[in-house]
């Protein structure tokens, strides 16, 4: 039977990068509605309301493609460069970091020319006939693990760390209040004392730049911007001093807030707000009085962060004044239109006449900036081969700064989620922008190399979240529900070999977050460019077909090598969390279980669970029990032993992990509809960071990791 050719929307849809037809976690097909397809092109400035309006929509995608081909070429060392261009083939390509190259193109096919392969890496300069072009040839493979700790081999081993988590040993109960919550110089800390057991990596929590306005809105993963940094971490006393701090506090009003009670979580409107209190006044006495030295650096890191800082200034200055009118949860798209152009006049006569406003969080940002690499420099000069592992979240929320400042990059009316799934049977909408295929195509990939340079500046390592997302993301039109979304294609090839590039240059390794629906053929990608994946032993699951289907984990010498070892994630319940059900007990009380039958189902499971790691502990040697009945206790040591022996190049294990703690960082979910919820991005570390592994217990976990870890 000859096989029907798709209709014009379809085709128009293919051509777009929507996925119309696609299988879910279940294995089943599923083909998306045409409603969904048509608002989605609409969205994507497709109209395809009519076969003529499809048509001319066809027409300026290939039109776009032509274009987008020459704004930025795209290789990879040893392989021949292709692009579209006609006319005398004689070139000289200037390479990165000096040098010429020169030679004759030849010509493949109508209107494509081809040069000889190069072998450095870099963004070089081309020059042929008129034209002058820019090519990133990336590396064949990311910096290893060993390239970063100047080994031969060797399997290193990191902690994890939530950031915001990290405690100050402090007792002055003034200072106290300003260090109710993790700062820049306690990761420098955390890192110079992980450094001392032998780690080489602390992997943080995201630090991008919040709303200073808004501190409600503090999960790391849901930022206003990726290029710029969370002025909530800025350590007051660190680049201007402590006498520079305690003047500030003696300030008249400098007490007003009184001391602030010393908790386990974290009150992040009262942090917030006490940190920009002090920061506010050291700005003025800093503009009045500060050394020539740190304010030439001041000036300087402004003029160079240049219109993206201005832009995201403003954005903080406005959304303070306008927080005051509307409440904080005000987004660009509340204030007057004529405030809704960054560099439009209005902006520009706010900034003009508001500079010290708008100076003060471009100050900010410098204080930040200097944070993270005096954090950086620590963990290095401590004798980390990587040092910190930034976290990159996977888009930003569309009520912030980067929106504000950069629509053409953006889908604007769309959030980024995931379908339904075993886990969310509804779907998910995370609420975050998502970068634009087309806007990255036809702007050389502009936006997504800021955002790759911005999270490196100051890390030798880089955690990508939900790398999937360069393949495909679920994309929802604002107003629908999750389930309604559609996969969007997104350029995967050339983006990661982008990754590589930036990832050579900055001398850092990559790790992507490969958990999920993963399409066929991606992980193998991510292991052909030197990208670690993540083996999570909660998903080391299998069915062993030699006992009839019984559940069993995976043994760690057959774990894959190319992929981050760990134990859990900030989503996913600690080793002692899960060993005690925390996590399902939390479920229950949120409501999420279901009825009692499909809460005790959950309770069964786990303990099947447990009896299965307990024996595949048993096989890998990492016990010396052999009692059939699991312990009561969580066999913690064992079960890093057992992870950490992984032939990973990599193991990080979660400090919460390392101290026997049984909450985990974050619980993914809707809130309550009534009580308290999980307590989410507000727990802090129950010892400070100068005694994190002091503890005996903690010190036997330490050594149950390095036992297995084997630096050259």
């Amino acid at each position: 039977m000859k096989k029907r050719a798709p209709s014009p929307l379809y085709q128009l849809a293919e051509a777009a990068g929507l996925q119309a037809v696609w299988e879910d976690a279940f294995g089943d097909t599923q083909q998306v509605d045409e409603s969904v397809l048509r608002d989605m092109l609409g969205r994507l400035h497709l109209p395809s309301g009519s076969d003529a309006q499809i048509r001319e929509s066809l027409a300026a995608l290939r039109s776009e493609s032509v274009s987008a081909d020459a704004a930025l070429v795209i290789g990879e060392v040893g392989r021949a460069l292709v692009f579209p261009y006609t006319g005398p083939l004689s070139y000289e390509v200037n390479l990165d970091g000096g040098g010429q190259v020169r030679g004759v193109a030849s010509v493949e096919g109508p209107g494509l020319a081809v040069i000889a392969p190069l072998a450095r890496p870099g963004y070089h300069r081309l020059s042929i006939g008129a034209r002058e072009l820019t090519l990133a040839v990336a590396p064949q493979r990311c910096p290893s693990v060993a390239d970063c700790n100047g080994t031969g081999g060797g399997r290193a081993w990191g902690v994890a760390v939530q950031a915001y988590g990290l405690r100050r040993n402090e007792t002055n109960p003034q200072w106290q209040a300003l260090h109710g919550a993790g700062d820049y110089t306690l990761v420098g800390q955390a890192a110079a004392a992980a450094a001392r057991h032998g780690a080489s990596a602390l992997a943080i929590s995201p630090v991008h730049a919040m709303f200073s306005a808004a501190p409600e809105r503090y999960s790391p993963y849901s930022p206003s911007s990726r290029l710029f940094l969370n002025a909530a971490y800025i350590d007051p006393a660190a680049v201007l001093g402590g006498d520079a701090m305690l003047a500030a506090l003696r300030d008249e009003g400098g007490g007003d807030a009184g001391p602030a009670p010393v908790s386990d979580y974290i009150d992040w409107p009262d942090v917030v707000q006490r940190r920009l209190q002090v920061l506010r006044r050291m700005y003025v006495q800093f503009c009045h009085s500060g050394p020539e030295a740190l304010l030439t650096a001041y000036r300087a890191y402004r003029s160079r962060s240049g219109e993206a800082l201005e832009s995201h200034a403003r954005y903080e200055a406005l959304h303070a004044m306008y927080s005051r009118q509307l409440g904080p949860e005000n987004g660009w798209g509340d204030w007057p239109a004529a405030l809704q152009d960054p560099r439009g006049a209005a902006a520009e006569d706010y900034a003009a006449a508001h500079g010290e406003e708008v100076g003060f969080h471009a100050f900010l940002q410098w204080l930040a900036d200097e944070g993270l690499a005096e954090a950086q420099q620590a963990a290095r000069h401590a004798g980390m081969g990587v040092g910190l592992i930034a976290d990159l979240a996977i888009g930003t929320d569309p009520r912030g700064s980067h929106a504000w400042s950069r629509k053409k990059e953006i889908l604007v009316g769309v959030s980024v989620g995931a379908p339904p799934d075993l886990y969310q049977a509804q779907g998910q909408n995370w609420g975050l922008t998502a970068f634009s295929p087309r806007a990255l195509q036809s702007s050389g990939y502009a936006a997504f190399i800021e955002t790759l340079r911005a999270a490196l500046a100051h890390a030798g390592g880089i955690r990508i979240d939900h790398i999937l997302g360069l393949a495909r993301m679920w994309v929802i039109a604002d107003g629908a529900q999750a389930r309604q979304g559609v996969y969007l294609r997104y350029p995967l090839d050339d983006m990661l070999r982008l990754v590589a590039l930036e990832a050579w240059r900055h001398k850092a390794i990559v790790i992507g977050e490969n958990l999920g629906t993963v399409p066929p053929g991606f992980n193998e990608k991510l292991e052909e460019k030197g990208i670690m994946g993540m083996s999570v032993l909660w998903f080391e699951q299998k069915r062993n077909e030699d006992t009839d289907g019984e559940l069993a984990y995976t043994l760690p010498a057959d774990w894959p090598a190319s992929a981050m070892a760990t134990t859990t994630t900030h989503d996913l319940p600690t080793v002692e969390g899960w060993w005690g059900g925390r996590d399902l007990a939390w479920r229950e009380r949120l409501g999420e279980a279901g009825e009692t039958p499909g809460a005790q189902q959950q309770r069964v499971q786990r303990e099947q669970e447990k009896t299965a790691l307990w024996r595949a502990l048993q096989a890998a040697g990492c016990t010396t029990s052999k009692l059939a009945a699991v312990p009561e206790a969580a066999p913690r040591d064992e079960i890093l032993s057992f992870v950490s022996s992984a032939p990973s190049a990599l193991c990080v294990v979660p400090v919460e992990d390392l101290l026997g703690l049984s909450e985990q960082p974050n619980l993914p979910g809707p809130p309550p509809a009534q009580g308290p919820g999980h307590p989410n991005w507000v727990q802090r570390l129950p010892v400070p960071v100068d005694q994190l592994f002091d503890e005996p217990s903690v010190q036997r976990s330490v050594a149950a990791v390095i036992n297995n870890r084997n630096p050259a």
